[in-house]
């Protein structure tokens, strides 16, 4: 069991944040001692799937519903496989489109290297 700091330094992030996650019902079974959460591995492993959600450029009401979907169970899994391709595929794109930049840049590069060694002559 970790407290609300602990896992702030486990994954980097402001406390504040944490408490907007459960506030939108990310951690819905959070255990409480009190007034304090109490985070479980399984919140911690909430923590993992919506850091891999939000990297992919999911908004937090996006996550929000996934985590529904899970709760609601088997009935679900064609929205869930949907929301997961849906995603993949921008990713492809934003993927492809920064191995265009970067082709644009590794040119540049090469391009400018041969204009110094010319002048090194």
């Amino acid at each position: 069991m970790y407290s609300i700091g602990q896992v702030a330094k486990i994954f980097d992030l402001p406390i504040s944040t944490l408490r907007y996650y459960d506030k939108e019902g990310l951690f819905p079974d959070m255990q409480r001692k009190g007034n304090q959460r109490i985070f479980t591995e399984r919140e911690l492993e909430c923590l993992r799937v919506i850091a891999c959600l939000k990297k992919s450029g999911l908004e937090i009401k996006d996550i929000k519903q996934y985590f529904v979907w899970c709760r609601e169970g088997q009935a679900t899994y064609k929205f869930r496989q949907e929301m997961f391709n849906k995603q993949r595929q921008e990713i492809e794109y934003e993927i492809k489109q920064l191995q265009a930049t970067k082709a644009m840049l590794d040119f540049k590069c090469w391009y400018y290297e041969q204009l110094l060694n010319q002048n090194a002559i």
